[in-house]
């Protein structure tokens, strides 16, 4: 699979990254408005994983100011949309007129209305969208065991997501721009319920508001099944001292599995590995690899891949999943 990357921002960069290691997807091609970055210069790039990023070798690429000929391009299969949530419904739109394949990085827009509307206009297994919880160790563990019922079904879920202040993101409260804490954080947790759960019937949320939106938040979720309960809450505390934690502790009929990661300012960090506890009382704790983060979007860039050769949408990447997340987030407001 031959793609071309659209945004170059910390996305963006983290996605050049896993085109670098993937076997099946090559990245040809990007488009920036700045023309340093034009130029291979991605050192000012930053963002709360990963590494910081680099000078590029720009000399084998198609590299434009502009989307359009990219989309003219016969050569390249896919574009991967790594632009500000507010910019993803016109670009796809503009990708689907042109019969390219996408990668969306999510949302896929700021509101379910719109998101269902992108969905239904793309043609089956045209329009991908990169929720990438799913496809990282942690979780995908989740994902793989209700759908093989290794422990039986899922049964309950507690589900938490908490940043610092994102002051690097000055309209981040901004629903039209980035959407808040539910929209731009909360969505990741509520792909996964969709996942593991299905759609929630209701939901019943208390929470601290900023600018209009919920800051932070604790939520219960209805389901038509008898017996499932499931929880989720998060947000944006008002100090630095603690940028990023998230965390589960899923039940499902024969096990419960918790995780939990939390990183500090100071550097330091603390981490409950992936721990299955069985009904027998034997307690498991898996290898899940190294750790590396982009690893998973290694397996994303795969997973659109295989996708686009077998004509067939990986059901992680499926735009109508991505839809229904953000309907969640909107029971939540």
């Amino acid at each position: 699979m031959r793609a071309a990357i659209v945004g170059v921002g910390f996305m963006g960069w983290i996605h050049y990254l896993a085109y670098q290691r993937s076997e099946f997807a090559e990245m040809v091609g990007f488009c920036s408005r700045d023309p340093g970055k034009r130029a291979g210069d991605w050192r000012g790039i930053k963002g709360n994983f990963g590494p910081p990023g680099e000078q590029i070798d720009v000399s084998s690429m198609a590299v434009h100011e502009s989307i359009e000929p990219l989309l003219e391009d016969d050569s390249i299969d896919l574009i991967d949309i790594c632009l500000p949530p507010a910019l993803h419904p016109e670009t796809i739109r503009q990708c689907l007129r042109a019969g390219k394949h996408v990668l969306c990085e999510k949302p896929l827009a700021l509101d379910a209305a719109t998101a269902r509307q992108l969905a239904d206009e793309a043609a089956p297994g045209q329009l991908m969208v990169a929720h990438i919880l799913p496809l990282m160790p942690e979780f995908a563990l989740l994902v793989a065991a209700a759908g093989d019922g290794r422990w039986g079904k899922p049964v309950s879920g507690r589900f938490h997501r908490t940043i610092g202040p994102p002051d690097w993101i000055p309209d981040f409260y901004d629903r039209s721009s980035v959407g808040g804490p539910l929209v731009d954080l909360h969505v990741h947790d509520a792909h996964l319920i969709r996942l593991l759960f299905g759609m929630p019937t209701a939901a019943h949320t208390v929470s601290r508001r900023k600018e209009g939106v919920p800051m932070f938040y604790e939520t219960i979720f209805e389901f038509d099944q008898p017996g499932v309960a499931v929880a989720a809450g998060g947000g944006v505390i008002d100090s630095p001292a603690r940028p990023f934690t998230h965390g589960y502790e899923v039940s499902f009929e024969q096990a419960t599995v918790r995780f939990e990661f939390a990183g500090y300012a100071d550097g330091s960090t603390t981490l409950v590995p992936v721990t299955i506890m069985k009904q027998d009382g034997t307690v498991e704790k898996p290898e899940l690899g190294d750790g590396d983060p982009v690893n998973a979007f290694v397996a994303e860039i795969n997973a659109a891949a295989r996708s686009i050769d077998h004509g067939e949408t990986s059901p992680v990447l499926d735009a109508n999943a991505a839809a229904d997340a953000l309907a969640i987030c909107e029971m939540q407001m």
